[in-house]
Protein backbone atom coordinates (compact mmCIF):
# COMPACT_ATOMS: atom_id res chain seq x y z
CA UNK A 1 0.00 0.00 0.00
CA UNK A 2 2.93 2.54 0.97
CA UNK A 3 4.62 1.85 -2.14
CA UNK A 4 1.85 2.33 -4.16
CA UNK A 5 1.54 5.52 -2.66
CA UNK A 6 4.86 6.44 -3.54
CA UNK A 7 4.74 5.01 -7.34
CA UNK A 8 1.73 7.86 -7.25
CA UNK A 9 3.47 10.92 -5.45
CA UNK A 10 6.13 10.11 -8.26
CA UNK A 11 4.34 9.89 -11.12
CA UNK A 12 2.03 13.12 -9.97
CA UNK A 13 5.65 14.85 -9.05
CA UNK A 14 6.74 13.99 -12.69
CA UNK A 15 3.92 16.00 -13.82
CA UNK A 16 4.76 19.11 -11.83
CA UNK A 17 8.46 18.61 -13.07
CA UNK A 18 7.30 18.67 -16.40
CA UNK A 19 5.50 22.07 -15.87
CA UNK A 20 8.54 23.59 -13.79
CA UNK A 21 9.96 22.84 -17.31
CA UNK A 22 7.97 24.90 -19.07
CA UNK A 23 8.92 27.68 -16.75
CA UNK A 24 12.08 27.01 -17.32
CA UNK A 25 12.02 26.94 -20.44
CA UNK A 26 10.83 30.14 -20.45
CA UNK A 27 12.96 32.25 -18.73
CA UNK A 28 10.92 31.79 -15.28
CA UNK A 29 11.90 30.18 -11.93
CA UNK A 30 11.09 26.43 -12.93
CA UNK A 31 8.47 25.66 -10.24
CA UNK A 32 5.47 23.68 -11.49
CA UNK A 33 2.57 22.42 -9.81
CA UNK A 34 -0.73 20.15 -10.48
CA UNK A 35 -3.77 19.21 -8.42
CA UNK A 36 -5.58 16.22 -8.34
CA UNK A 37 -9.59 15.78 -7.39
CA UNK A 38 -11.06 13.49 -5.27
CA UNK A 39 -11.04 10.63 -7.93
CA UNK A 40 -6.66 11.31 -8.30
CA UNK A 41 -7.17 12.83 -11.91
CA UNK A 42 -5.30 16.17 -12.39
CA UNK A 43 -7.81 19.05 -12.95
CA UNK A 44 -5.76 21.93 -12.48
CA UNK A 45 -1.95 22.90 -14.11
CA UNK A 46 0.67 25.68 -13.77
CA UNK A 47 3.79 26.59 -13.46
CA UNK A 48 5.36 30.28 -12.55
CA UNK A 49 4.64 32.89 -14.55
CA UNK A 50 5.59 35.93 -12.57
CA UNK A 51 7.86 37.61 -15.04
CA UNK A 52 5.77 36.97 -18.17
CA UNK A 53 2.47 37.86 -16.82
CA UNK A 54 3.97 40.26 -14.31
CA UNK A 55 1.92 39.68 -11.36
CA UNK A 56 3.29 38.95 -7.87
CA UNK A 57 0.82 36.05 -7.61
CA UNK A 58 1.45 33.99 -10.95
CA UNK A 59 2.93 31.23 -8.35
CA UNK A 60 2.91 27.76 -10.08
CA UNK A 61 0.60 26.22 -7.14
CA UNK A 62 -1.95 29.58 -7.32
CA UNK A 63 -2.15 28.93 -11.11
CA UNK A 64 -2.90 25.64 -10.79
CA UNK A 65 -5.32 26.29 -8.04
CA UNK A 66 -7.28 28.49 -9.85
CA UNK A 67 -7.88 25.98 -12.56
CA UNK A 68 -8.71 23.33 -10.75
CA UNK A 69 -11.33 25.61 -8.65
CA UNK A 70 -12.62 26.87 -12.26
CA UNK A 71 -12.56 22.95 -13.34
CA UNK A 72 -14.93 21.85 -10.41
CA UNK A 73 -16.66 24.93 -10.11
CA UNK A 74 -15.85 25.80 -6.47
CA UNK A 75 -13.07 27.46 -4.96
CA UNK A 76 -13.53 24.37 -1.97
CA UNK A 77 -10.86 21.62 -3.29
CA UNK A 78 -11.86 19.57 -0.34
CA UNK A 79 -10.95 15.78 -1.37
CA UNK A 80 -7.80 17.69 -3.70
CA UNK A 81 -3.98 16.63 -3.63
CA UNK A 82 -1.03 19.74 -4.52
CA UNK A 83 2.02 18.39 -6.33
CA UNK A 84 5.00 21.00 -6.37
CA UNK A 85 7.95 20.99 -6.67
CA UNK A 86 9.50 23.18 -4.54
CA UNK A 87 8.01 23.73 -0.96
CA UNK A 88 5.25 26.67 -0.93
CA UNK A 89 5.98 29.90 0.49
CA UNK A 90 3.39 31.67 2.81
CA UNK A 91 1.42 33.07 -0.05
CA UNK A 92 0.87 29.62 -1.48
CA UNK A 93 0.31 28.19 1.45
CA UNK A 94 -2.25 30.71 2.50
CA UNK A 95 -3.78 29.84 -0.84
CA UNK A 96 -3.99 25.82 0.22
CA UNK A 97 -5.36 26.50 3.80
CA UNK A 98 -7.97 28.82 1.84
CA UNK A 99 -8.84 26.45 -0.56
CA UNK A 100 -9.56 23.73 1.81
CA UNK A 101 -6.61 21.32 -0.17
CA UNK A 102 -6.70 17.87 1.98
CA UNK A 103 -2.97 16.77 0.77
CA UNK A 104 0.11 18.61 -0.10
CA UNK A 105 3.37 16.73 -1.74
CA UNK A 106 6.28 18.72 -2.46
CA UNK A 107 9.74 17.65 -3.71
CA UNK A 108 12.44 20.34 -2.20
CA UNK A 109 12.74 22.29 0.67
CA UNK A 110 13.36 26.28 0.00
CA UNK A 111 15.00 27.61 3.05
CA UNK A 112 14.45 31.34 2.09
CA UNK A 113 10.70 30.93 1.84
CA UNK A 114 9.48 27.43 2.82
CA UNK A 115 6.43 27.68 4.88
CA UNK A 116 4.98 24.24 4.99
CA UNK A 117 8.31 22.75 6.88
CA UNK A 118 10.89 25.17 6.79
CA UNK A 119 10.23 28.57 8.42
CA UNK A 120 7.33 27.88 9.03
CA UNK A 121 4.48 25.13 9.13
CA UNK A 122 1.08 26.88 8.01
CA UNK A 123 -0.16 23.60 6.64
CA UNK A 124 -0.34 22.24 10.62
CA UNK A 125 -0.89 25.35 12.54
CA UNK A 126 -3.54 24.85 14.95
CA UNK A 127 -4.66 28.00 14.90
CA UNK A 128 -6.11 28.06 11.36
CA UNK A 129 -8.78 26.63 10.03
CA UNK A 130 -7.79 23.92 8.09
CA UNK A 131 -4.84 21.83 8.13
CA UNK A 132 -3.26 19.78 5.08
CA UNK A 133 -1.47 16.58 5.51
CA UNK A 134 1.86 17.02 3.96
CA UNK A 135 4.32 14.52 2.32
CA UNK A 136 7.54 16.43 1.48
CA UNK A 137 11.13 15.17 -0.68
CA UNK A 138 9.41 13.31 -3.37
CA UNK A 139 12.16 13.52 -6.44
CA UNK A 140 13.60 15.86 -4.42
CA UNK A 141 17.48 15.63 -6.11
CA UNK A 142 15.42 16.22 -9.61
CA UNK A 143 13.22 18.77 -8.24
CA UNK A 144 16.44 20.62 -6.33
CA UNK A 145 18.87 20.38 -9.68
CA UNK A 146 16.02 22.32 -11.91
CA UNK A 147 16.70 25.03 -9.53
CA UNK A 148 20.10 24.92 -9.69
CA UNK A 149 20.52 24.40 -12.88
CA UNK A 150 18.42 27.77 -13.47
CA UNK A 151 19.96 29.91 -10.98
CA UNK A 152 23.59 28.84 -12.50
CA UNK A 153 22.68 29.88 -15.94
CA UNK A 154 21.47 33.18 -14.44
CA UNK A 155 25.25 33.90 -12.61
Amino acid sequence: MASDLRERDESLMREAIAEARKAFAMGEVPIGAVVTGPDGAVIGRGHNLRETAQDPTAHAEILAVREASRRLGSWRLTGCSLYVTIEPCPMCAGAIVLARIDRVVYGAADPKAGAVDTLYRLLSDERLNHRAAVTGGVLQEECAMLMRDFFRRLR
